[in-house]
């Protein structure tokens, strides 16, 4: 009888991880259009309010409630900014608000009176993807009308503030109703410095986006885009959006080699490798498409 005798055959050796990409090269602007003080950089650091590079730049910034909650001392802004409430984190993590109006509007007023220098302060809006219409168990319909509610609430508690109203729907008729429930509850959206346009984010260039934007858009309404991708920018109706905020670039560093200088591993919370990534995202747009986006 023959004893078959097994062999183990060598491991084979893992892939080699694929090469990043260098970082981007920090560039300056080549000249300064409209879009270039309406494209507000996302910071996962509100210190960075505070930094002087942002301030030389007037490099308009976006920061997250989330980000400032609990903070006893506050950095005092140098360049514009503008508050996001957090909605997608709040109503998809917890299915609700857990935030009244009124402790939104005490922690806004203070945040705008400590911080200084706020351009705009988003409301409590309620976004309408499917994923947190199954978290809240609500309609579009409700979320609507809780949308409205929101701003109307806000304006009664602290009317001085600069409260962002949010247009939310899924379908063009959707926004255009919601727009209509402002109406009936006496905002002129067209009179508004600027209306959030929620829920597109992830649509972005799609005919449906550009068909929402460009209706809008032609009824006189100033529209912010939450979360503009550069594709967003560049393809499809963006360049009708009065204002957008972004932090793409984090994700982008993610995939990049560290900016030359840096020694952490990755720049996703580098402010040089943000202020890289945005001057090089603004010189990349056609000039005619930068003076569009507020002029038009």
């Amino acid at each position: 009888m023959q004893t078959s005798v097994l062999f183990d055959l060598p491991a084979a050796a893992p892939p080699a991880p694929a090469a990043k990409r260098p970082a981007p090269v920090h560039v300056d602007r080549t000249w300064y259009a409209d879009i270039d003080r309406v494209t507000y950089l996302g910071t996962p650091d509100p210190s960075w309010l505070a930094r002087p590079e942002f301030g030389e730049d007037c490099i308009p910034l976006c920061v997250s409630r989330q980000r400032l909650d609990g903070r006893k001392t506050l950095p005092r802004a140098v360049t514009p900014w503008m508050l996001d409430s957090g909605a997608f984190t709040e109503l998809s993590e917890r299915g609700r608000w857990t935030t009244t109006p009124r402790a939104y509007a005490a922690t806004a007023r203070r945040y705008c009176d400590e911080i200084g220098l706020m351009d705009h302060c988003a409301i409590q809006d309620w976004m309408t993807e499917e994923e947190v219409l199954a978290r809240t168990g609500l309609t579009v319909w409700d979320h609507q009308l809780k949308t409205v509610a929101s701003y109307l609430n806000l304006l009664t508690l602290d009317a001085e503030l600069p409260w962002m109203p949010v247009l939310q729907g899924f379908t063009l008729d959707e926004y255009l109703r919601c727009a209509d429930l402002y109406e009936r509850a006496g905002v002129d959206l067209t009179l508004e410095p600027v209306v959030g346009l929620g829920s597109v984010c992830r649509r972005q260039g799609t005919k449906e986006a550009v068909r929402i934007i460009e209706t809008l858009w032609s009824m006189g309404i100033r529209l912010h885009g939450f979360g503009v991708k550069v594709t967003g920018l560049r393809n499809g109706a963006s360049h009708l959006l009065y204002s957008s905020d972004s932090m793409a670039w984090s994700k982008n560093a993610m995939y990049r080699e560290s900016m030359p200088g840096c020694t952490h591993k990755s720049c996703s919370s580098c402010p040089r490798y943000a202020r890289a990534w945005r001057n090089q995202m603004l010189n990349s747009l056609p000039e005619d498409q930068q003076l569009l986006t507020l002029t038009a």
